[in-house]
């Protein structure tokens, strides 16, 4: 009888131990739609890292949650995320690559169900950002929208609300989409944004009793438009270098009702701009504390604008603090309110009781700022000697001095706030290559005429001697 040799039978079941410890080891493909299709509702659904190719439907009320680098990717094609479901809560994903067609308004996440969160996510390559419609008490919270590469035309709208009613904006930060836009929806509170690089920053259209605070908005074509709306509330705001054709800080159009306090207008086309706002005839706005500085117009006002209230702001260093744009009679508005009126840094008067109030009023009657109301093709000279001595003869000749086109009764001799911007300068390096390059083309022009000169010069002493000496030859 041989011997029996344990040895093969052993190494046998050892690669049986090791190929069922691989099978058990590998995981199974994450599915989000079939995870989602089979959740209980106010169930939290992890995300785990990588990449989720896919369009998600959420269609009952659960949150989900994406762990440190998990992307969902719509591949280019239509929304990355629909909610249908009410109480939706989508954290800390990145989603991306939604469609680009406007028609079918595709969007990183569409919402059409009230009370959804959408908080901490990274929205990028989407044409849409987050879209609700019909989404009342929604709340955008700590979200990057980023849009296509597209021209802003082609582009859709970093937020837009459609009767949204009493929803919460807060902390997000919107590069280069369209605009961040309000339709219909009510009690909106838009808090701590950072919006730019865009056509509006902000658009609201027939949106009542909302409120912007703390948010920063630059570089933008407009930084806000707001029209067809009542009861706005603008606190604390900055509005700084958006200079599109139009470049308003922010325009009021056909608004009722506005409270702005406290806010910074800086380095704009035009700070503030107000078109037939109030528009109801027992309806004042109130602009105080605010900071109006370093743009080419501080306030423009069309002619028919009145019932607005306008004290202890500061306007500093404006190209032109206050514009009438057009033809017509100014009058109705109020720059001095309760015995106090604004800090002008034009101002030339004095204080002699030291009470911190002029003791002349600031009258604005400057004649190339009335001529260049009328006619704006006029702003190709200011600062240019046409522009000198139109001012200097209106000084001269106090007959062709224009009305003022405002008086401030109180002028202030210091800003109430005391934590003024710094003048914002432009982007000077493509100037300054382009000065470069003149300079040194110059140079080079200046160079070679000498050069010439003196070929010529030597020449013409070579002549000079040639002729010489053939005449002593002779």
């Amino acid at each position: 009888m041989g011997v029996h040799n344990p040895k093969p039978l052993r190494a046998l079941g050892l690669a049986v131990v090791a190929l069922c410890s691989i099978t058990q080891a590998a995981p199974e493909p994450f599915d989000l739609q079939s995870q989602i299709d089979s959740a209980q509702p106010g169930a939290v659904i992890r995300v785990p890292a990588g990449v989720h190719t896919g369009r998600f439907v959420v269609d009952r009320s659960i949150t989900i949650e994406g762990a440190s680098g998990a992307i969902l990717d719509a591949g280019g094609d239509g929304d990355v995320i629909d909610i249908t479901a009410p109480g939706v809560t989508i954290r800390g994903l990145t989603l991306r690559g939604t469609g680009k067609s406007l028609d079918h308004e595709n969007a990183g996440i569409t919402i059409l169900a009230p009370n959804a969160t959408i908080e901490n996510n990274i929205l990028e390559d989407v044409l849409f950002g987050v879209y609700l419609k019909k989404a009342p008490g929604s709340t955008l919270r700590g979200n990057v929208i980023g849009g296509k590469r597209l021209e802003v035309q082609r582009r859709g709208d970093g937020i837009r609300l459609w009767e949204s009613p009493g929803s919460l904006i807060e902390d997000n930060v919107i590069t280069r989409s369209r605009d961040v836009v309000m339709w219909f929806s009510d009690d909106v509170m838009i808090r701590g944004n950072h919006i730019s690089h865009g056509r509006y920053g902000l658009h609201f259209m027939y949106s009542d009793r909302n409120s912007l605070e703390d948010n920063f908005i630059e570089r933008n074509s407009v930084g806000a438009f707001l029209m067809y709306s009542k009861d706005l509330t603008l606190l604390r705001n900055r509005f700084e270098r958006n200079r599109g054709p139009t470049g308003y800080g922010i325009g009021l159009k056909d608004l009722d009702g506005v409270t702005a306090e406290d806010n910074l207008f800086i380095g704009n086309r035009i700070g503030i701009f107000l078109d037939n706002s109030p528009s109801q005839f027992d309806v004042y706005h109130e602009f105080k504390h605010n900071i109006i500085a370093y743009n080419d117009i501080g306030i423009a006002f069309m002619p028919s604008v009145q019932r607005n209230r306008i004290s202890d702001n500061a306007f500093i260093d404006n190209i032109e603090q206050i514009a009438i744009m057009g033809g017509g009679t100014f009058k109705g508005n109020e720059f001095t309110v309760n015995g106090r009126g604004n800090y002008w840094s034009d101002y030339v008067g004095y204080d002699v009781d030291n009470n911190g109030i002029g003791d002349i009023e600031h009258r604005s009657e400057g004649l190339f700022e009335n001529l260049m109301d009328r006619e704006p093709r006029l702003r190709l000279f200011l600062f240019s000697p046409a522009q000198q001595a139109i001012e200097m003869a209106a000084r001269a000749f106090p007959a062709v001095r224009p009305r003022p086109k405002f008086v401030d009764t109180a002028p202030l001799m210091a800003p109430t706030n005391q934590n003024l911007p710094a003048r914002q300068t432009s982007d000077v390096g493509p100037m300054a290559a382009l000065s470069t390059a003149l300079l040194a083309g110059s140079i080079a022009v200046l160079a070679c005429g000498r050069s010439q000169r003196n070929r010529g010069a030597g020449t013409s002493r070579r002549q000079n001697g040639t002729s010489a000496r053939q005449g002593v030859a002779a």
